[in-house]
C-alpha cells in the first residue's frame, strides 16, 4: 500500500508530534523507498525544563527523524512560538505555500482535525487550506482527541514500531512524558492492530483521498 506514496510530506506543530503520531509509517515509507520530509514549526523553546538548553529539541529531532531514516536536508525547523501558533496561521499558510510549490507532493501527514490543542488546531487546518488537492491523512495524538476518527488504519510490522520508539528516546528532554514510554507506545499500536486482525497498526483520519 505504501509503494504508491513515492513523496511524503510532514508537518509537526512541535519536535516530536510527527514520531507520536505517524513514527511507525514513516519508517515503513522510508523502507518502501519514499521520500519523507518533515517539516516542525516550533522547537518549543519556552517549554524546556530550565536545566537543559533551550535549543535542545532542535538538536533531539535531528537524530529522532535520522533514525526513522530521514535524511538531514528533508527536515526543517521553523522557529514559531509554542502554544501561540494561532496567531501566525497567515505566516504558517504562506510557509506552506512554499513548501507546496517547491515540490511536488502525493501524502500529507498532519495532526488530526478533532485535535483540541491550538497549536495542533492552527497547523492542521492551514496544512488543509495549502495542499487542499493532496491526500491528506491526520494522525493521532489521543491525548489531545476528545474523540478518535480511525477511518485509516496502517498495518505496521514490529520493525517499524522500534523504529518509532527509537526514535522517541531520542527525546531526552521529554522522557517524563508518559506517552513517551515503550509500554504507551506498543500498548496503543497492538490496540488499533487489533481492530484489522494484525498485530500493530497506527489509526489515522481520512481528511482528503486524491486517486489519479
Amino acid at each position: 500500500m505504501t509503494q504508491i506514496f513515492k513523496n511524503v510530506l510532514v508537518l509537526a506543530p512541535h519536535t516530536d508530534d510527527g514520531e507520536l503520531g505517524a513514527g511507525g509509517f514513516i519508517a515503513k515509507l522510508v523502507e518502501d523507498g519514499a521520500k519523507v520530509t518533515y517539516v516542525a514549526f516550533s522547537a518549543a523553546e519556552e517549554s524546556v525544563p530550565s536545566h537543559l538548553p533551550r535549543d535542545i529539541l532542535r538538536h533531539e529531532v535531528k537524530s529522532a527523524t535520522l533514525c526513522l531514516g530521514i535524511k538531514p536536508d528533508d527536515l526543517i525547523v521553523f522557529d514559531y512560538p509554542v502554544r501561540k501558533l494561532n496567531y501566525h496561521r497567515q505566516e504558517i499558510l504562506e510557509d506552506l505555500i512554499k513548501i507546496r510549490n517547491s515540490s511536488e507532493y502525493d501524502l500529507l501527514l498532519i495532526p488530526s482535525l478533532k485535535d483540541i490543542h491550538q497549536d495542533h488546531a492552527a497547523v492542521a487546518n492551514e496544512g488543509v487550506r495549502a495542499f487542499k488537492n493532496t491526500t491528506i491523512l491526520g494522525y493521532e495524538l489521543v491525548w489531545n482527541n476528545i474523540t478518535s476518527d480511525s477511518t485509516c488504519l496502517i498495518n505496521i510490522q514490529e520493525k517499524h514500531l522500534e523504529k518509532k520508539h527509537l526514535a522517541l528516546q531520542c527525546y531526552k528532554s521529554q522522557e517524563h512524558r508518559k506517552y513517551m514510554s515503550q509500554e504507551f507506545i506498543f500498548s496503543l499500536a497492538r490496540v488499533r492492530g487489533a481492530q484489522i486482525g494484525k498485530d500493530f497498526a497506527e489509526s489515522y483520519e481520512v481528511i482528503r483521498w486524491v486517486i489519479s
